[in-house]
């Protein structure tokens, strides 16, 4: 893949100017009423900022916050988004190129001829948001605590992406090594899911905790208050020396479910930028707004109960699927802002394969995969997330079910409940719901570990257990420590094949990501083609 080959010293400090052309301008169940005041000491003064109105940027996100923001395990789309303002990698991803860049490290990583060990140089002076320095003994302790967690037995959600190294060690004062269980080649770009959080207050179990609702970080924006119910609020890092600093004093971030509330947030003044437009307002906002329309992996997903009946039998799952008319869901509940899966990965992705199993929409085809399967008037709660477009696409889903005798009745809770409630269950058996792990990185390793490695997904909340789930684990591995593309990929597509075939959690649909915004109040601000919204580099423009 091209992006394993770039250098990240050509990327350093890139600044991508993401203003589109003037015609356009005209855990979860934390409970979080999370008060975090005092994260990192009083408001920042930062003089780059300007004055006015320029000292804030306003926002108005689609999801709740339904996580903390301890960076090894928060997977919520508010905490991952504030999280890249507020952490950094030694590596980083830009939340809109993709592309890496030079964050805490000072220099590129430079790998032993063997590929067994890498080091790499920590940036000067660089400090963390309440004023204490970062060291290489915080760097080799932000990873140790993944690779050696207090609980064994409840890894942190990074884990599976690293798997690969063996143990981090702080060499001396300016410089930290690496050692692998085996070569890794996308090394350089995947350390960029590790955070690097002080040792001080992340030494245990008990201060983890604690960390968890008041983060410290060495980014550029630190937090200052988080409420599950109304939002965040985060103000310039006066201590960040990075490549990207804060461009104004203070950010508020709102967060609503309701697509229409979003809007009327836009419309009347009270943000710059709202996350996941409504698709039918799309059309209205454009000439107004600018208008940020990306092809991305997010996905509406049916994860099963693997491990109860009937949902056991893949004939059933895959039944589920073919009943499916996905272009007219598509249509009907995306106004077409949306692709159907023919594969895990997203078209958009550099490493698309379409996978051996297609589910196009074929009726006949899933009563036969039932009567084959010796089911007869089958019927279930479907769980779902409160996430706007999951809703809408529920009520089509239980429609086309019972074309072909299939009873399913809704739920539909907060993702907190989902997660920390419903699917742990014994009563669970399917939910839809949405998911985009593309926030940590777009490798096809990384977003099928995120599904189909470790035990979080596969075997805490999918219940699948048995010879495919332990393929696809191996496949994930022989591919991590190839260096031949082309026999990588085809690993990959080995993994494709079988996830689709298999169905334990698997894509309907691949959406596309709508942001809109304010050209004539933000300068520099580009949606991305991930949850979230991003402010590296976004300005006050009035």
């Amino acid at each position: 893949m091209e992006a394993i080959t770039v250098s990240i010293t050509q990327l350093a400090g890139r600044r991508v100017s993401r203003r589109r052309t003037a015609a356009r301008a005209a855990v979860a169940a934390l409970a979080l009423a999370l008060v975090t005041a005092a994260c990192g000491g009083p408001s920042s003064t930062n003089s780059s900022s300007g004055g006015g109105a320029g000292d804030s940027i306003e926002a108005t996100l689609a999801f709740a916050l339904s996580s903390g923001f301890d960076p090894d395990n928060a997977s919520s789309a508010v905490a991952t988004a504030a999280n890249q303002h507020i952490f950094e990698g030694l590596v980083d991803l830009d939340p809109i190129t993709r592309e890496p860049y030079l964050a805490l490290a000072g220099s590129e990583p430079v790998p032993s001829d063997d590929g067994l060990t890498w080091t790499v140089d920590l940036r000067e002076d660089a400090t963390f948001s309440d004023g204490s320095p970062v060291t290489t003994e915080d760097v080799a302790h932000s990873f140790m605590r993944i690779i050696e967690p207090d609980d064994p037995a409840a890894p942190p959600l990074m884990a599976g992406f690293i798997s690969f190294l063996d143990k981090v060690e702080a060499t001396d004062e300016s410089t930290v090594t690496f050692t692998l269980k085996e070569p890794f080649p996308l090394f350089a770009q995947r350390i960029a899911v590790v955070k690097i959080v002080p040792e001080a207050l992340t030494a245990d179990a008990a201060a983890s905790e604690k960390f968890d609702t008041a983060p410290i970080g060495s980014g550029p924006y630190k937090l200052d208050s988080a409420s599950a119910e109304t939002g965040l609020k985060l103000s310039a890092n006066d201590n960040y020396n990075g490549p990207r600093p804060a461009t104004v004093k203070t950010m508020t971030w709102n967060t609503n479910t309701d697509g229409a509330a979003r809007i009327a947030d836009l419309q009347g003044g009270r943000v710059q930028a709202i996350e996941a437009v409504p698709y039918l307002n799309v059309d209205s906002l454009e000439g107004d707004y600018q208008v940020d329309e990306k092809q991305a992996f997010n996905q509406a997903f049916l994860m099963f109960n693997n491990g109860a009946a009937p949902f056991d039998d893949k004939r059933v799952r895959q039944a589920l699927h073919y009943a499916i008319d996905k272009d007219q869901v598509i249509q009907t509940a995306l106004n077409g802002f949306g692709t159907p899966a023919t594969s895990y990965l997203d078209e958009g992705n550099a490493a698309y394969q379409e996978a051996s199993t297609v589910y196009d929409y074929d009726a006949e085809k899933a009563k036969d995969l039932l009567a084959e399967a010796g089911v007869e008037d089958l019927s279930f709660e479907l769980v779902t997330t409160d996430t706007s477009f999951i809703k809408d696409i529920a009520p089509l889903l239980v429609e086309a079910w019972k074309k072909i005798g299939v009873t399913a009745t809704l739920n539909t809770v907060p993702s907190s409940a989902v997660y920390g409630e419903l699917v742990p269950s014994d009563t669970f058996r399917v939910l839809l719901a949405s998911g985009d792990p593309s926030v940590f990185g777009p490798d096809p390793d990384l977003l099928m570990r995120w599904f189909y490695y470790g035990e979080t997904w596969p075997t805490d909340r999918m219940r699948w257990q048995g010879p495919a789930r332990d393929e696809v684990a191996s496949l994930l591995d022989q591919a991590s420590v190839t260096e031949d593309e082309a026999e990588r990929d085809d690993l990959w597509k080995q993994v494709l094949d079988i996830v689709a075939e298999e169905a334990p959690l698997y894509p309907i649909l691949h959406t596309k990501v709508v942001t809109a915004s304010d050209p004539d109040a933000l300068e520099g601000f580009e949606g991305p083609a991930t949850t979230g919204l991003y402010f590296l580099d976004t300005q006050r423009a009035d």
